[in-house]
């Protein structure tokens, strides 16, 4: 490494009006997932299976379940993505995302790159608005935030 800066954990945190359930069920769900992250992702025999926009694929094995305040998966590179849920105490969600064992690799685009992931997540669950675009040639590669 001769004195270069690791970096290999990726933490953001957002403030969600919906209950942890509600949070939960669209993090676990191909249907709640399609929602807000990719064009889709059911998941078969512990297996999510994604698509996005640009056409990309990406198969990320289910790490952990815990209704409602965890859910876990491996995410591109091989590193763990994982959710935290809870409840604020007044109907919301304090959710804190996780992303560790980041490949050098990934990390300069991974640490934007769950911003738009998250916002969307928040007007999805608060709002039951859909922020992306669904255009395959406005993706993340060619500047768009709104894929």
């Amino acid at each position: 490494m001769d004195g270069e800066e690791v970096h290999d954990t990726i933490r953001w945190r957002v403030h969600l009006d919906s209950s942890p359930e509600r949070v939960y069920e669209v993090l676990s769900t191909g249907e709640g997932r399609a929602r807000f992250w990719a064009s889709s992702a059911p998941e078969r025999d512990g297996v999510v299976h994604f698509t996005f926009p640009n056409r990309a694929t990406h198969r990320g094995r289910v790490l952990e379940e815990d209704p409602p305040t965890c859910f876990a998966l491996e995410y591109f590179g091989g590193s763990r993505v994982q959710f935290d849920l809870i409840s604020d105490g007044e109907g919301g969600t304090d959710l804190t995302m996780t992303e560790s064992a980041v490949p050098a690799a990934h990390y300069a685009i991974h640490v934007p790159g769950w911003i738009p992931v998250l916002l969307a997540l928040k007007a999805a669950v608060d709002f039951s608005v859909d922020l992306r675009n669904h255009d395959e040639h406005r993706t993340w590669e060619a500047g768009y935030v709104d894929v």
